[in-house]
């Protein structure tokens, strides 16, 4: 049976977006990297935390009484030598209410809170050169499209070029019943439309100091994202390990398709975080954004 990570002496708790900040910024080596509080959903605890039972995960994050708990929309910007990059985008404003009640989104904003933080940030959403999407799932790339004045679908960002793994998005166009309700169709495929995807395969150097490194587990083709500047770096996990609660190899969480697999991916992954002091970036934990391992790999700090 897993064991906790740590007992902390009150579960983590957030009860609205406001509490968040809109913006937090760093530096990795001499690339300025800030992430973005996109908003909020909140997902079954349960299904986050697979086989771990619900005595051990509730110590470190609260559930309301739908049996939720909160969880990030942290997207990451990349002030790149060569290029702005905007990692992950968020739900986005398409889904109906209903929608929004059963996974507890807020993200309000112009048009959503994803672009007030790319302007707390400094600049306008104009200005991303490239949308790198670790996976397809809606709460990764919903905000990468947008209903058009004239009612239709397009691209949030049309003046980037949007960077998916290959075999992810053939994954996402897989109409089975497993997966069809975590991939939808209006936020991928008015990029193909568009004319906007630039498909990889496998680890790949998307522009100097930003390397692209699989990680599979949670969908087949998952990504997380590597920033490396001066012999500083910092990976952002995506669903790898969504939160610091999923920081222990085996706190794995039920949404993923392949959980032996995700084990392996993340005993690769931390062998090389603590061996060169990586900055680890979790887009979902509620309140931390980035810590590093400690000596047994089972916390950040």
């Amino acid at each position: 049976m897993p064991k906790p990570s740590s007992s902390p002496s009150s579960p983590l708790s957030i009860s609205s977006v406001s509490e968040l900040p809109l913006v937090r910024s760093r530096e990795v080596g001499s690339i300025r990297i800030h992430a973005i509080e996109a908003g909020l959903q909140r997902l079954d605890g349960g299904a986050m935390f697979g086989v771990v039972p619900r005595p051990l995960w509730e110590r470190r994050i609260r559930p309301d009484e739908r049996h939720r708990i909160p969880l990030a929309l942290r997207c990451l910007l990349i002030e790149a030598p060569e290029a702005l990059i905007l990692v992950d985008t968020g739900v986005g404003q398409k889904e109906d209410e209903k929608f929004r009640s059963i996974y507890g989104i807020e993200n309000s904003g112009d048009p959503s809170r994803l672009e007030d933080g790319i302007r707390a940030a400094g600049f306008v959403p104009s200005d991303v050169e490239i949308v790198l999407l670790t996976h397809l799932h809606f709460d990764h790339a919903g905000g990468a499209t947008r209903i058009s004045d004239g009612g239709g679908l397009a691209p949030s960002f049309p003046g980037a070029r949007h960077v998916v793994q290959k075999g992810e998005l053939s994954f996402a166009r897989r109409r089975n019943e497993r997966i069809q309700a975590s991939y939808l169709a209006d936020n991928f495929e008015p990029i193909e439309e568009a004319g906007l995807w630039e498909l990889v395969e496998g680890e790949t150097v998307l522009t100097r100091g930003v390397r692209l490194l699989p990680t599979p587990g949670h969908t087949p083709y998952h990504q997380s994202v590597l920033i490396e500047s001066d012999g500083e770096a910092a990976c952002y996990l995506a669903d790898l390990c969504p939160t610091t609660a999923h920081v222990p190899l085996p706190w794995i969480m039920g949404y993923d398709l392949e959980p032996l697999v995700t084990l392996e991916s993340k005993r690769s992954l931390w062998a090389r975080a603590q061996e060169e002091d990586w900055l680890l970036i979790f887009e979902h934990d509620p309140l931390i954004p980035w810590g590093t391992l400690d000596e047994e790999g089972r916390r950040v700090t």
